[in-house]
């Protein structure tokens, strides 16, 4: 566990530290006792303090010798926000009752993308709870959610969190976390929690107030100056990150983690942190399984062997140009290009070292020798609804025939299928992106989003990026809520059905197949949008024949008599002995 955050101990007592290494001297105020309490310099830039007047419940802050009061960068809990004081939590106190569950295999994974602020009304965890019912009858099997680390506001994706121990207080107390997660496992669902370890938010990070050092110059980010992993004062930076990881599979039974944007992680050290995270992770497990999975722009199929699996960009940009004809962006890399799309279909990575264009330099390396669980497959993603203009899903734009094809294309596929919450009854509800920062900040933001879009033709009037939603507004907000009524619309319920059915179809006749496939497949281009995918499966073939271009096509082969699944003749999914 982590030597940072607060430990309350057997006896009663309570130990604090800070890693402050640009302060001589640091002072600790707890809530209703007299005076600051000056903390003991204990080496390498820590400030330890062990008291018997905080107690589980207290409230506390550090005070800087300018008087500047901060929280604890390791807070377990803020219940005034992220400029508010840090709460003591029993974080071992919590009575586990899913003792019996010891997490499902890999390839049995269904994931379900969730935000906890939008998936509800309410928008808590305990609120979450009551939808895992439906969850697990439609046939998911593991939920991903969002980052909860406390971020700024009432409202946020959650990537711009800057206290990564505390869960957000706007959706409920870390106990009622322990709760979901308690609830899911109960129902047979593991529970995959997002985390950030490649930047903070711009809004209540103190860090660089007195650990300078947190951050390094050497590297350059998105968003400045890198997390620091490889300069001088790292190893408490590792610690704090590494620490992290173990303390939500730890202390809050989690079945894994999603990594964001590991590409933006810098290290030059002998050890890559990712390297080291994973392999304390899997030692402190044990013989439990725990899924570690990446998003990662770099495509580095070598990460695999310590990783579980990584988000599949490759095949949503293959899929979204197929259905779309986008060619805006990154997009233009894909469009057209049936190689690509079977090739991210059939072996993961389109992009195996090849010149990308947009990005100006090679990407990628080979994937072929990995097993299809090694991606994540997906349609729809926060990331792929939210970082457009309006945050409109695909179905604003596509007819039900090409986008189900599409889904039986991806659904079916032995990688691992992603959905975003509500796609399974076809939402329409937008995904914009919304947050909730002072004013020092909010103009900056609003700005900042319209001005991003200033370069597609669409919005280089500016009165077209006026109408591009206000991301502090509380409509924006609003409008990005699940609306659960649309299950009482006979349309929105035949989509449920569909989704119902073609999921236990995977649960029948693709899961049993995936242990036996052990690296990519083969495929054939028939045509633009076009192609034919072959996968061995021990003495089986599990063959996908997809036409996602809306013309017809020749040189299909002929299916036996009997199919897996049959979408309008644009995809068939079959086994051959």
């Amino acid at each position: 566990m982590s030597s940072h955050g607060p430990e309350v101990r057997a006896d009663g007592t309570v130990r604090f530290r800070l890693w402050a290494p640009a302060m001589d001297r640091i002072e600790l105020e707890i809530l209703g006792v007299p005076g600051p309490i000056p903390m003991t310099p204990s080496g390498e830039g820590w400030h330890e303090l062990v008291t018997d007047q905080a107690k589980v419940g207290s409230r506390y802050r550090f005070v800087l010798p300018d008087g500047l009061k901060v929280p604890d960068p390791a807070s377990r809990y803020q219940p005034e926000d992220v400029h508010g004081p840090s709460e003591i939590v029993d974080t071992t106190g919590w009575t586990w009752n899913d003792t019996a569950w010891s997490n499902r295999p890999w390839q049995d994974a269904v994931v379900y993308e969730l935000h906890i602020g939008t998936f509800t009304p309410e928008g808590t965890f305990r609120a979450a709870m009551t939808k895992l019912d439906h969850l697990a009858s439609l046939g998911v099997t593991a939920i991903e959610i969002m980052p909860v680390a406390d971020f700024p506001g009432r409202r946020n994706w959650g990537y711009d969190g800057v206290l990564p121990y505390a869960p957000d207080s706007s959706y409920g107390r870390p106990e009622d976390l322990k709760a979901l997660v308690e609830a899911a496992h109960a129902r047979g669902l593991m529970v995959l929690l997002d985390v950030v370890y490649n930047h903070f938010g711009p809004d209540g990070n103190y860090l660089p107030v007195y650990a300078p050092q947190f951050f390094t110059n050497r590297h350059k980010t998105p968003w400045g100056s890198a997390v620091n992993f490889d300069d001088v004062g790292s190893k408490a930076v590792r610690d704090f990150v590494i620490g992290n990881a173990l303390y939500w599979l730890q202390q809050f039974h989690m079945d894994g983690l999603r990594l964001d944007a590991v590409h933006a992680i810098v290290d030059d050290s002998p050890k890559h942190i990712l390297t080291e995270l994973a392999e304390r992770v899997h030692e402190a497990a044990g013989n439990r399984p725990v899924h570690l999975v990446l998003e990662n722009e770099e495509n580095e199929a070598h990460r695999l062997r310590l990783y579980t699996a990584q988000w599949n960009d490759d095949v949503h940009h293959a899929l979204h140009t197929a259905l779309t004809g986008e060619d805006k962006g990154y997009y233009a890399e894909y469009l057209g290009d049936s190689v690509k799309l079977g090739r991210a279909l059939a072996q993961g990575f389109a992009f195996q070292g090849e010149m990308m264009t947009y990005r100006g330099e090679p990407r990628g390396e080979p994937s072929s020798q990995l097993p299809p669980t090694a991606f994540v497959a997906f349609l729809q993603n926060h990331d792929q609804i939210g970082n457009r203009a309006f945050g409109d899903r695909i179905v604003a734009t596509m007819p039900r025939e090409a986008l189900r094809a599409a889904s039986a294309v991806y659904l079916l596929l032995p990688q691992i299928p992603m959905l975003f919450m509500g796609e399974e009854w076809n939402s329409r509800q937008p995904f914009p992106f919304f947050c909730d920062f002072g004013p020092d900040l909010a103009d900056a933001v609003r700005k900042g989003r319209r001005e991003e879009f200033s370069r597609f033709p669409e919005f280089r009037n500016p009165a077209q990026r006026e109408r591009i939603p206000d991301p502090q507004a509380d409509e924006t907000f609003a409008s990005a809520k699940l609306d659960w009524d649309d299950l009482s619309d006979p349309a929105h319920r035949e989509w449920l059905d569909w989704y119902r059915r073609i999921l236990s179809t995977r649960r029948q006749s693709i899961v049993p197949l995936s242990g036996s496939i052990r690296h990519g497949g083969t495929f054939q281009v028939l045509g633009p949008g076009a192609v034919v995918v072959r996968w061995q499966a021990g003495d089986s073939e599990l063959v996908l024949a997809a036409n996602l271009s809306g013309a017809p096509v020749s040189g299909f082969p002929s299916p036996p008599a009997s199919v897996i699944w049959n979408e309008g003749d644009k995809v068939l999914w079959w086994v051959e002995s």
